[in-house]
């Protein structure tokens, strides 16, 4: 048995302490604090495939990473309190599991490597979609604006590359919403300090950034794609974005597959900003339930709300025929304009957000089953216990993700 499917409980963490080896890294406290704050689904992922508590348990517990060992991670499981399953699991105490690694660390550098390696043999024994480790290149057909500050490129993939590199047009997804790219910013600092020696080819603040594959579809050489790409002020991403010419080459390190799959069912809120348009845009065109969704959309100029001006929700509706063929049945999707000072970027503005919400709600009386949305980190943190209070759902139907960080 490979430590990556094990586990250890033990309800003393200070006996566990003892049995694996402290990274002793300033960085460790940090990471936690991170994943305990933006990855919890992630954690309860691990705890689903690698521990022996139940589904039905899993509803109404709370985790939290703990501690980061050479040899693997640390999940503290609680239940709680106010959502008990039976009136013995009320008072269950909180469990400390252990999850190893495939391998030992041998130093911090090579966590991030192993927690997707975790990450991917929990999905995959979920049978869930996971990351990837993949390298694609894609190259630069053109870019153009398609509203005020959200800069399109236009990509292509073309059905030789995979001879002469790892990607292929197979791999490209053309029917998924929120699909990001991790873009490597570095690669083409590269090629433009061999290719052009006068031009300033300093190294990007950022090496790598992700952005949301806006859609992709096949053609009959290969794969056009779209990235849109928000021009928010003096960014690595945006100054890369707007440096690129028709036949650069693009290259990405990492793919990651959005979490959109509780939308399928109920009445359904999406809250985005000018990072996360691009998801909902596609979300919108693969639309998959009968009901549309209410939209809140947060931008910074009130030009950018048009981004959404040119989208059709279209669903696809089941016959009660007996041949059951499935037809087009266009809605209309009903979005709701938040237009924020400037000078609140990097703020909280989740309490604006709740009001909105809270006015339109007295106004049109309307049960929100569903919730996904993407925002900035002091937002987004803030924002998931306001909905979840407000319109009484389970954290599990409250996905609300961060897309940036204002540092």
């Amino acid at each position: 048995m490979t430590l990556a499917s094990s586990f250890v409980t033990t309800p003393d963490l200070d006996d566990q302490a003892q049995l694996y080896t402290d990274l002793n890294d300033p960085e460790i406290a940090g990471i936690i604090a991170h994943i305990n704050e933006e990855h919890i689904d992630e954690l309860l992922g691990f705890l689903r495939a690698f521990s022996p508590l139940s589904a039905a348990e899993l509803e109404h517990t709370e985790v939290q990473l703990t501690a980061i060992y050479a040899e693997g991670i640390c999940l503290q499981a609680k239940s709680l309190a106010t959502r008990p399953i039976d009136s013995k699991d009320s008072h269950r105490q909180p469990q400390s599991f252990f999850i190893g690694f495939a391998a030992p660390l041998t130093q911090v550098d090579e966590l991030q490597e192993r927690y997707i390696l975790l990450r991917q043999r929990a999905d995959k024994k979920l049978g869930k979609k996971t990351i990837k480790l993949t390298r694609q290149v894609f190259v630069v057909e053109r870019s153009y604006k398609v509203s005020e500050n959200m800069l399109r490129l236009e990509l292509s993939m073309d059905s030789q590359s995979h001879r002469h590199d790892s990607s292929s047009p197979d791999t490209v997804p053309t029917n998924e919403a929120g699909y990001a790219y991790l873009f490597d910013l570095a690669h083409n600092t590269i090629t433009a300090s061999s290719s052009q020696p006068s031009k300033n080819t300093a190294p990007p603040a950022r090496a790598q950034v992700y952005y949301t594959l806006r859609k992709a579809w096949r053609s009959a050489d290969g794969v056009r794609a779209w990235v849109d790409v928000f021009l928010h002020g003096d960014t690595s991403g945006g100054n890369w974005a707007m440096a690129l010419q028709a036949g650069d080459t693009v290259v990405t390190k990492r793919e990651f597959p959005e979490k959109v799959t509780h939308l399928h069912t109920g009445q359904t809120l999406l809250i985005v900003d000018e990072t996360s348009m691009p998801t909902a845009a596609r979300l919108l065109e693969l639309w998959d339930n009968p009901m549309p969704p209410l939209i809140i959309c947060v931008t910074q100029d009130a030009a950018d709300q048009k981004y959404f001006d040119d989208i059709t929700l279209s669903i696809d509706a089941k016959d009660n025929s007996k041949n059951s063929a499935r037809h087009h049945i266009d809605r209309h999707f009903t979005v709701l304009p938040m237009i924020m000072d400037p000078a609140s970027v990097g703020q909280n503005v989740a309490p604006q957000i709740d009001r909105q919400l809270a006015d339109y709600l007295a106004k049109q009386p309307l049960q929100i089953d569903k919730v996904w949305g993407a925002l900035e980190a002091k937002t987004a943190k803030a924002l998931r216990p306001l909905l979840q209070k407000r319109l009484g759902l389970e954290r599990s139907d409250v996905v609300v993700k961060v897309y940036w960080r204002h540092d």
